[in-house]
């Protein structure tokens, strides 16, 4: 007999009257402000998950989201790593899945994947060639891998938000790159890759993120037209 059980029944039952109570809460202070990125790159991810049906999958760079915790539900077995000692200065703790605290440019996990998802987050990572060759490293040949974020097909910006001209208040403490073909094709040449399928989005009407008019909805355009966000599909060969 489990002589813990009645406290373990009355803590768990605090946690889950705390939760209940921060879910209620964040439910009635929804404002609507704009919708973001999101919906396009979770539809091409999702897209690209029931065409490859990989059954092991990685998310790079979880934080708070529900991503892993969707994918589960779907059926997919996934791990979710972030940089929490770095890259969260006060703590970090995601509600929705574990989150396993580890590095990407230079990852203690030694598991490998079928399938990596890395949603908006490299264009934050400075080391992003190391990031890249790591997940390349985690995945099982012939895997895939999701990637998304700012992308102009001719020039590279180190931290986009530092340009005169950014559409924000105030400059993040995190940079947020905007990559371009050079980077892209570099990392498919270090890493054996081949690009399997990218997509390129217009959200404003200016020539980098954030710059300019916000385009409702955004638009699918090709890489000839101005576009500020793209997802794309590799495969390690």
């Amino acid at each position: 007999m489990d002589r813990l059980r009645p406290v373990k029944l009355i803590i768990n039952k605090i946690g889950m009257l705390y939760v209940s109570m921060l879910c209620r809460r964040e439910f009635r202070a929804q404002r609507f402000y704009e919708i973001n990125e999101r919906p396009i790159e979770l539809a091409f991810l999702f897209r690209q998950l029931t065409r490859i049906w990989p059954k092991t999958v990685l998310d790079v760079g979880t934080g708070v989201t529900s991503l892993p915790h969707l994918m589960r539900t779907c059926g997919f077995v996934v791990t979710a790593i972030d940089n929490i000692k770095d890259y969260w200065p006060y703590g970090m703790v995601n509600r929705h899945y574990h989150v396993i605290n580890d590095d990407i440019t230079s990852p203690q996990l030694r598991q490998t994947f079928d399938f990596i998802t890395c949603i908006s987050v490299i264009e934050h990572i400075a080391e992003h060639d190391a990031a890249v060759k790591s997940m390349f490293s985690m995945l099982n040949p012939g895997g895939h891998l999701v990637i998304t974020f700012p992308y102009n097909e001719g020039q590279y910006v180190e931290n986009v938000y530092k340009l005169p001209g950014a559409g924000v208040k105030a400059i993040p403490t995190f940079i947020t790159q905007v990559y371009s073909r050079r980077e892209l094709d570099r990392w498919l040449r270090d890493n054996d890759g081949t690009l399997i399928e990218q997509e390129y989005w217009q959200f404003y009407t200016g020539d980098y993120w954030t710059f300019g008019d916000l385009v409702t909805p955004p638009r699918q355009v090709t890489k000839e037209l101005s576009h500020h966000v793209t997802c794309v599909l590799i495969r390690k060969n």
